[in-house]
């Protein structure tokens, strides 16, 4: 178990390194599905800032639309959903307008200031 946890960890701060050097680009968070930074399986995570040291502010677990109620400034999103679902966030409110597609074990830190609503799909 420890030796999981410490290459799990090992990973973790790679990707962080690999996301800051690339200035917001798309990282991998982990290897395997499971409880990560305080996100379940199955869940898409939002951060209340650029880190995993507090947990998530929002969690989503349903397909479809999610809208965003003063969500403001820099946040992260990890998608810890499994099967290959996709996230998606979305200037318009209702899942409209989308642009960042968060891959499955991917996380963005991103500004949510324009960002309305969080879209989940297959």
């Amino acid at each position: 178990m420890l030796k999981r946890l410490a290459a799990a960890a090992a990973a973790t701060g790679a990707a962080i390194m690999m996301a800051v050097a690339a200035g917001g680009a798309p990282a991998q968070a982990a290897t395997s599905a499971d409880t990560y930074a305080w996100c379940e399986e199955g869940y898409v995570c939002i951060y209340g800032d650029t880190s995993w040291n507090r947990p998530p502010i929002l969690k989503f677990y349903t397909y479809g639309a999610h809208n965003l109620n003063n969500v403001l400034g820099a946040k992260r999103i990890f998608n810890n959903q499994t099967g290959g679902a996709l996230a998606q966030v979305c200037d318009g409110y209702n899942g409209t307008n989308c642009g960042v597609v968060v891959h499955p074990w991917t996380y963005w830190d991103l500004d949510f200031t324009p960002i309305n609503s969080v879209r989940l799909y297959e």
